[in-house]
């Protein structure tokens, strides 16, 4: 059975790893991690801001970006 997701519960969970990364970047900035590491980390949050613009714009179903993001978040936090 697949996940119901309302646009607002699919936007929290875009936001919630646009937020890890922004807390990557900086720790990783304060730490002195070397560029690569710090451009992966990026790309990742433009993704997201991209993908957030998409689902406010309309143009993806709710249910499979929420599952994707909920998905990533879950594999972030094994990091």
């Amino acid at each position: 059975m697949s996940e119901q997701w309302s646009p607002q519960a699919a936007e929290e969970a875009v936001l919630a790893v646009t937020r890890w990364y922004a807390e990557q970047i900086r720790k990783r900035q304060r730490s002195g991690e070397g560029p690569e590491v710090l451009q992966v980390l990026k790309e990742g949050l433009a993704v997201c801001a991209a993908d957030l613009e998409t689902l406010q714009e309309g143009g993806e179903e709710a249910a499979e970006v929420g599952a994707r993001y909920a998905a990533l978040a879950q594999e972030l936090e094994g990091l």
